[in-house]
């Protein structure tokens, strides 16, 4: 007999991996999709993808549950902070209340833990003040090397909450890039067609940024950066393919300029509006001493 779940209010709408991982067993995505595509879990007697999304009453059936040995499982490597570190992150929190949490997040910092990121921000809050009595979610991106405004959710229905708004594009994000060469200011607006390449399949997907410069000469160009998709390294790709990479970028760079990729990237998340429960937030994070830095050195 098949284990049977029923889908409860709170992951409405929720992907049906991300559900798997958190109330089953925490499997490698690679093994969730062998088990759908072998018909070894259904959704209301249907055969789906792991992207499916879920809604409350579903009926999900999970065929010789009890066959999974310990190997199966992903091994997690959580990482623990010193009250230094901890004390380090607090000080960069610019909104908290029970439902999410708005940092500014240090650039060199990845926002979770991976195979050559064993500090992360995830694994520092969650051991602070902040999440005495909750978890923290994760419902965007930000690169390690980004600095800036980074959300967090503090439930799954404020998960859920901002992770639509995300999808249905209704938060707005402002992003201070500088680049490298003069960009003209008739440039304010960048559409374009990216390939990313997953598991040996490539995808094109349409990414669409405005743009404003705020200080250019000769060598450099400081950018205003409204993304209004959001897509995988987007600002990082697009500018690049213009010819004009950010500084201390170690992925997209012109080969000519190795000593812009030795500095420190300077990308910053600056900004981030949105509306809940009819009210209009906006929250602003302050570039850091490098930052600063690097713009009176470039732009006097």
């Amino acid at each position: 007999m098949p284990d049977k779940f029923i889908i409860n209010k709170s992951y409405n709408n929720s992907r049906f991996d991300k559900w798997f991982k958190e109330e089953v067993i925490d499997l490698p995505n690679s093994l969730i999709q062998k088990l759908l595509r072998k018909n070894k879990i259904k959704v209301n007697n249907k055969r789906i993808k792991s992207s499916f999304r879920l809604t409350e009453g579903d009926v999900i059936l999970v065929f010789n549950l009890s066959n999974f040995k310990p190997t199966d499982f992903k091994k997690k490597i959580q990482y623990l902070p010193s009250d230094i570190e901890k004390k380090r992150l607090e000080n960069f929190v610019i909104y908290n209340d029970s439902d999410y949490i708005v940092i500014n997040k240090p650039r060199g910092i990845a926002v979770q833990s991976g195979t050559n990121n064993l500090k992360n921000i995830v694994d520092t809050l969650k051991k602070t003040k902040y999440f005495e009595n909750s978890k923290p979610y994760i419902v965007h991106r930000l690169d390690k090397e980004t600095s800036g405004i980074f959300l967090i959710a503090k439930n799954r229905e404020s998960a859920q909450f901002f992770t639509s708004l995300f999808r249905i594009r209704k938060i707005h994000k402002t992003y201070l890039a500088v680049v490298k060469g003069e960009v003209p200011r008739t440039l304010t607006k960048m559409e374009d067609i990216l390939e990313y390449f997953e598991k040996n399949k490539k995808t094109k997907l349409k990414a669409i940024t405005f743009l404003k410069v705020l200080k250019s000469n000769s060598k450099y160009s400081l950018l205003e950066l409204n993304p209004r998709t959001g897509r995988k390294h987007q600002l990082r790709k697009q500018l690049y393919m213009r010819g004009f990479p950010i500084i201390g970028d170690q992925k997209y760079s012109l080969k000519q300029n190795k000593i812009y990729k030795q500095q420190k990237m300077l990308l910053h998340s600056s900004k981030i509006k949105f509306i809940k429960n009819e009210k209009k937030f906006s929250f602003t994070a302050e570039t850091d001493s490098e930052f600063e830095k690097k713009l009176n050195l470039y732009f006097r």
